[in-house]
């Protein structure tokens, strides 16, 4: 079966949208986002997935520029939430292996083995600012940093056996010495001794998903990603990634099948695909046109404004400065559609640079089922414009029909993220080494 889940937005996806009448938004509203994913939930999604990023400013998608600490969010999610996975977004180049290992592992634990990290190594130049450096470490660099993070990580996660915790109460014996283990890591980027002061995840490792679509990128992710997100646009490319991804997994020692793929789509149901365009139109006017730049600027790793609005989106080489599996569709799309500037932006203000699929329940469903059949998706990450009215009317309306035709469950049959994607507990080293 297909792979559901949501990339939440506070104030939707769409960088005007909050501003319809019927929006609910707030980013820093936690009951709004507790009703989204409780929403969720009750569509039996995968997870629900927080985008974050170490960087600010006035002239950000709404989305972003006011928000919650994300760990912190997943631990009050954790607690009002009971079957649905929580994923978040923590960089590798702005953070410190020992305490994200130690929140995520709290994470899992209170949430019984529905935590999901999604490794990222920063694309914004403006982060650096925020932690006392005057720029941005290069590419490679931060892809060396994610590497050996990921490994420390995992190596605190593996600190202490399946079952270290004895709390024998008539020995006093509280855990078993044997089986804990110090790390003691010293790499060309980071120096930890460990043990973490916490025991093994219930999932053993949180999922860990990625979204990287540049060489070094799709290295990593196959070496490393359990689940990754993409954003084409037509299902060739998308098939074509998804063998590259595979390909670099096959190339790390693990199975082809270790990654699921997930397209990102943003799903506008209506009562016909000409009422879904006016719902569209009616959110293009209410897009702030800086904002709407931001996001593309960030996407394409260029500053936008510099070409004329109303003429042809310039073909221009990929940079190390924006996102480039988003770059690489964005530009895409502008060749095949001979999208203008103007256009190009729009779309990105609409989806954040996902596809947008419009029409009515059916309609949506055929499109999804007809990329999942084909092999070009394992699942969908959702987006929408604004919250909750389009999220509530794919869970109401098409995910009943998915499920009539077989295509998704129609109740939780699992209680771990691991569970519900289909991924395998990784076992203890000590395990394996004893098997």
């Amino acid at each position: 079966m297909m792979h559901l889940g949501t990339i939440l937005l506070g104030t939707g996806s769409h960088v005007g949208g909050w501003r319809l009448p019927e929006a609910q938004f707030g980013s820093q509203n936690f009951a709004h986002l507790r009703q989204v994913v409780g929403i969720a939930e009750r569509g039996k999604l995968d997870f629900v997935f927080f985008a974050d990023a170490v960087n600010s400013g006035l002239d950000a998608h709404p989305g972003m520029m006011l928000r919650f600490e994300p760990l912190t969010l997943l631990g009050a999610l954790a607690a009002s939430s009971s079957h649905i996975g929580l994923v978040a977004t923590v960089s590798t180049t702005y953070s410190q292996p020992y305490n994200v290992a130690r929140a995520f592992a709290s994470i899992d634990h209170i949430s019984q083995g529905r935590s999901g990290w999604n490794v990222v190594t920063s694309a914004s130049e403006d982060a650096a600012l925020n932690f006392g450096l005057d720029s941005h470490p290069e590419p490679n660099v931060r892809y060396d940093m994610a590497e050996e993070y990921v490994e420390v990580t995992k190596g605190l996660w593996d600190s202490w056996e399946e079952d270290a915790l004895v709390g024998d109460k008539e020995t006093g014996r509280f855990v078993d010495p044997a089986k804990m283990h110090v790390l003691g890591h010293a790499g060309a980027h980071y120096r930890v001794r460990g043990p973490l002061n916490i025991t093994r995840p219930p999932q053993g490792y949180p999922v860990i998903f990625q979204a990287g679509a540049s060489k070094r990128g799709i290295a990593f992710a196959g070496a490393t990603a359990e689940v990754v997100f993409t954003a084409q646009q037509i299902p060739d490319e998308a098939r074509a990634f998804g063998d590259k991804i595979r390909d670099a997994a096959e190339a790390a020692g693990r199975s082809r099948d270790a990654v699921k793929i997930m397209c990102g789509i943003a799903p506008i149901v209506a009562d016909s695909k000409a009422e879904a365009r006016e719902i569209i139109a009616r959110l293009g006017t209410l897009g702030d046109p800086q904002a709407a730049m931001r996001v593309l600027n960030d996407r394409m790793g260029y500053d936008m404004n510099q070409f004329p609005l109303d003429e042809p989106v310039p073909d221009l080489p990929l940079t190390t400065a924006g996102t480039q599996g988003h770059a690489t569709q964005l530009f895409s799309l502008a060749r095949r559609e001979k999208l203008t500037v103007r256009q190009l932006r729009d779309f990105a203000a609409a989806s954040s640079g996902h596809r947008l699929v419009l029409g009515t329940a059916e309609e949506i469903a055929d499109d999804m089922e007809s990329w999942f059949r084909s092999g070009a998706t394992d699942g969908f990450a959702l987006m929408s414009p604004y919250l909750p009215g389009p999220f509530e009317a794919f869970v109401d309306k098409v995910i009943p029909i998915l499920v009539k035709r077989g295509l998704f469950r129609a109740d939780y049959q699992a209680t771990t993220l691991r569970g519900h994607l289909g991924l395998d507990k990784p076992a203890h080293p000590a395990t394996a080494a004893s098997a």
